[in-house]
């Protein structure tokens, strides 16, 4: 099991949270399994960035980005040198620290 940070959320996680997840699920599910309700509008199918997420620590194990991810991630809001996809992360055995950005592009979230 990876331990994975999660910094502070307004909404989505106010109090921070730490989460243990599997080797090789995605970010996003590990987020989702542990009741941080992150968007992902797409159904994590790399079609849009409302799953976008800041690596604060531990960057360098989420892989190298795809040209898709890539131009995707130009639209994301609050993009950083260290922003992902988290539907496009597999947790491997570095512990990661995770920022929630603030908002999304996604203009039709459900639940709200």
């Amino acid at each position: 099991m990876t331990t994975i940070k999660i910094l502070p959320h307004p909404e989505l996680c106010p109090s921070g949270k730490t989460i243990d997840a599997k080797k090789g699920v995605t970010l996003c599910t590990a987020l989702l399994d542990s009741d941080v309700e992150i968007e992902h509008a797409c159904d994590q199918s790399l079609a849009c960035t409302t799953c976008h997420v800041i690596i604060r620590e531990g960057f360098a194990s989420t892989g190298e980005m795809d040209e898709k991810e890539e131009d995707l991630l130009d639209r994301a809001w609050g993009l950083t040198s260290l922003s992902r996809l988290s539907c496009q992360v597999k947790v491997a055995d570095t512990q990661l620290t995770v920022e929630l950005p603030k908002y999304t592009i996604n203009h039709a979230r459900e639940n709200h």
